[in-house]
């Protein structure tokens, strides 16, 4: 069988390891009859020399053989192709001819309306630069820290508990800490009882609603306002009641008004930097909010998605320090104090609201990485991520300033805005009848991804005079670059 080398053709340049191309090879001539039942195939070392290649890459490929039942090996004797080999060919379910690529359709009857607006990730445009809508810098992310306690972990030998199934409220360790850091930054008097550990915000805003939502019912939310969370309540088949937002945060005259006519049962609200105005819900509206709750026995959701970046002075304690009756939902994340593909976030209650959230996440999704928590407890624990966020704070602080002097300076007689006082992004209103659409189009043509103006409002078809412009993730280098093609674009159309 010294001519099996001959067989095979072998090209290092290719993806594919060598000891499976060796492998295929031989798969494929025994299918084709050339190597029979039972004959022997020559020594790693003589087929090694035959291919030259290592040795080890001969053995590699005989092991993958023997995995799958096409070799037997036989001490002091050598190795032989199977007398019984495996099927080499799949056998049909039906005599009918049967298509070869798998269906682009369902043969049953699936329900396209019910999520017709939510919006799958695609990959961004080829750009040479792009706006978001209010981002961290991912180059800042600490995975240096994380990667030094993973490879902690790693020497540890109770690891592998790590591994296994564990608690779905989260890890015990990451819910204390985070109980702490949250005492320590918010002024919030939890315990590990009041956490369940989720994957980001938008998972605890889903578990609130299917959990007090029913068909019908009367859910408030801010228009403009953050749509995830409008497509989460609207699934439900809740009734969704909008309310506007001006410079102080959301109406409360309004929100006063929906429960006098009708019974409220849940109320979504951004206090920091709402989505997508960045206003902040003052200290009056705060306090009256939690009043009305009281009085109208309506549950609170407080999205507090990037508390932790405050510019100008103390931030306000979030509605949740001041609730002493059990009315405020508060979740957070971090997905922005980190990374977006960080996926930790946390939903604070009373036990008896986080023992039902966590049974209704074991029905969706077992248990979060406890890994990733365990290292995102000693991060907590060791000062870690309080010390990032005061490096983040500082820089994000350096980029808010800049990106507004160099858009004052560059279109300022064109766009109005006012400063933020924290945050990752700028709300800006076109001026001199210029519209988002337009000037989105004459960017792109030029290179530059913007906004378009539309997606802020419940109603997509509603076109905003303003638009989102996220600053964080860019550097000073490609500030200067993104707001010099804007201001381009604008000129080019006034």
């Amino acid at each position: 069988m010294q001519f099996v080398a001959a067989l095979l053709n072998i090209d290092k340049t290719l993806p594919v390891p060598v000891y499976l191309q060796i492998a295929n090879g031989i798969i494929c001539h025994i299918r084709q009859g050339t190597l029979k039942p039972a004959s022997a195939l020559p020594s790693s070392r003589a087929l090694a020399q035959g291919l030259k290649v290592h040795r080890n890459t001969v053995v590699a490929a005989y092991d993958e053989l023997y995995a799958q039942s096409w070799v037997d090996v036989y001490p002091q004797k050598g190795i032989f192709i199977a007398a019984n080999l495996p099927e080499v060919s799949p056998r049909p379910i039906a005599d009918s001819p049967q298509k070869t690529a798998y269906a682009s359709q369902t043969f049953f009857e699936v329900g396209e309306n019910t999520l017709s607006h939510i919006n799958l990730f695609n990959p961004a445009k080829a750009q040479n630069i792009a706006f978001n809508e209010g981002f961290p810098d991912t180059r800042l992310a600490p995975l240096d820290l994380m990667l030094r306690e993973y490879r902690r972990f790693a020497n540890y030998h109770f690891t592998s508990k790590y591994l296994l199934y564990g608690a779905e409220q989260g890890s015990e360790n990451l819910r204390a800490e985070l109980a702490r850091f949250l005492g320590e930054t918010r002024g919030l008097h939890v315990t590990a009882d009041h956490i369940l550990i989720t994957k980001g915000a938008q998972m605890a805003i889903y578990l609130v609603s299917q959990l007090l939502l029913n068909k019908n019912e009367t859910v408030i939310a801010a228009d403009p306002g953050y749509c995830g969370a409008n497509e989460v309540f609207v699934q439900t088949g809740a009734n969704l009641e909008l309310v506007p937002v001006d410079e102080l945060g959301i109406n409360l005259d309004a929100v006063e008004d929906i429960c006098k006519k009708k019974k409220v049962k849940l109320l979504y609200v951004i206090p920091h930097h709402h989505q997508p105005t960045t206003v902040t819900l003052c200290s009056e509206r705060r306090m009256r909010l939690l009043e009305l709750a009281m009085k109208y026995r309506f549950a609170i959701i407080e999205d507090d998605y990037d508390y932790d970046f405050h510019y100008t002075s103390s931030p306000i304690l979030p509605l949740a320090s001041a609730d002493y009756y059990g009315s405020v939902i508060y979740v957070g994340s971090f997905c922005k104090t980190i990374a977006p593909g960080i996926r930790i976030g946390f939903m604070i209650a009373p036990p008896n609201l986080i023992e039902q959230a966590t049974k209704l996440r074991r029905i969706i999704d077992r248990q979060g990485e406890h890994l990733l928590e365990e290292a995102m407890a000693n991060l907590l624990k060791n000062g870690d991520i309080t010390r990032h966020l005061k490096k983040a704070n500082k820089l994000y602080h350096e980029r808010r300033d800049v990106f507004c002097r160099l858009l004052q300076q560059q279109i300022g007689d064109h766009v109005s805005f006012k400063i933020p006082d924290g945050g990752f992004a700028i709300w800006m209103k076109y001026e001199n009848g210029l519209k988002p659409k337009d000037v989105a189009e004459k960017a792109a043509a030029m290179g530059l991804a913007v906004s378009a103006g539309k997606d802020y409002y419940y109603d997509r078809a509603r076109e905003s005079e303003h638009i989102r412009l996220g600053f964080a993730s860019m550097n000073f280098k490609e500030m200067e670059q993104a707001t010099g093609i804007l201001a381009k674009a604008v000129k080019k159309l006034v």
